[in-house]
């Protein structure tokens, strides 16, 4: 039975690529508001992906899942393997006998991003390799776990992307690689939308701001409890945001009774936030894509007006 402390019970949810950020927070979210959790990623206690990060592992998201008040499975699973996604497929089936929600957060493609080289000049095999990490892994996922999810009507199927429709449809991403992998879950998210309409089911497309994901607490040398740090020089950082923003924002979405309303559409944790009350774990709101926004034609903005 669902409750107002705990709206997902009874619900079951796989997050796809949930070994780190977003995605395990979304995961945890997910189970701190009852759901019963799959998570799936590569890396795992006994084997590393080729993100090359050992630190985080599916068995460690599922522990914290079920520590958060719900119920973690780990599943070792590579969604580029499409008999491995059918597998894992039939054993939610198997084991649970629904789908509720899908969240399509497979990536792992930092390793491979030079945003310094025209299309041209870039190497090859890395650029596609993004696109089988970003969109193929979505497209074999979404094959495969669609006929289970829309056995009961309200489905809800999260693209977890980098930026949202408004910002990535008139803004080059720099790489054309990432920008190409990066805009498919938007035009996924849509597509999707059309197609689960008439089983009740919606799909939306949810982009964190700048996120503080292990891998770019690392990047800047610092954790979650000394972060701000980084913005001695880096300023704009300030406007960052912890994975639990994201995760609370999908959470909400999955607990929405209307949320057939943002069926096909794209957006993002703060205007989530907005729109469903919620804070990022440290209380503040912040709104990073509207920062980026409002510097572009005022460099003085202030990082303050935006938490």
């Amino acid at each position: 039975m669902t409750t107002d402390t705990k709206p997902l019970s009874g619900r079951i949810a796989l997050v796809a690529g949930a070994t780190r950020g977003a995605g395990r927070a979304i995961a945890v979210q997910l189970g701190a508001a009852g759901a019963t959790v799959y998570v799936t990623g590569r890396t795992t206690r006994d084997r590393i992906s080729e993100v090359g990060r050992r630190t985080e592992t599916i068995e460690e998201t599922a522990e914290l899942v079920t520590a958060a008040g719900g119920t973690g499975h780990a599943v070792p699973t590579d969604h580029l393997d499409p008999d491995a996604v059918r597998a894992l497929v039939e054993r939610i089936d198997r084991e649970q006998g629904r789908l509720d929600v899908l969240v399509n957060d497979v990536w792992g493609g930092e390793h491979l991003l030079d945003f310094g080289k025209k299309t041209w000049e870039y190497d090859l095999a890395g650029g596609l390799r993004m696109l089988e990490l970003g969109v193929k892994t979505h497209a074999i996922t979404s094959h495969a776990a669609l006929p289970l999810l829309i056995r009961h009507p309200g489905g809800l199927v999260v693209e977890v992307t980098d930026g949202t429709a408004a910002y990535n449809g008139t803004r080059h991403r720099e790489n054309l690689f990432y920008d190409l992998a990066k805009n498919a879950p938007i035009r996924m998210a849509f597509g999707l939308g059309e197609e689960l309409r008439e089983y009740g089911g919606t799909a939306v497309c949810v982009s964190p701001g700048w996120l503080r994901s292990e891998q770019m607490l690392a990047h800047f040398g610092v954790t979650e409890d000394d972060w701000r740090d980084a913005t001695a020089k880096i300023p704009d950082f300030g406007v960052s945001e912890s994975p639990v923003y994201v995760g609370r924002a999908v959470a909400a979405l999955a607990a929405d009774p209307d949320r057939a309303r943002w069926n096909g559409r794209s957006t993002d944790s703060g205007r989530l936030a907005r729109e469903y009350g919620f804070t990022d774990a440290d209380g503040s709101r912040p709104d990073s894509w509207g920062f980026l926004v409002a510097k572009e034609t005022d460099p003085d903005t202030r990082v303050e007006d935006y938490r």
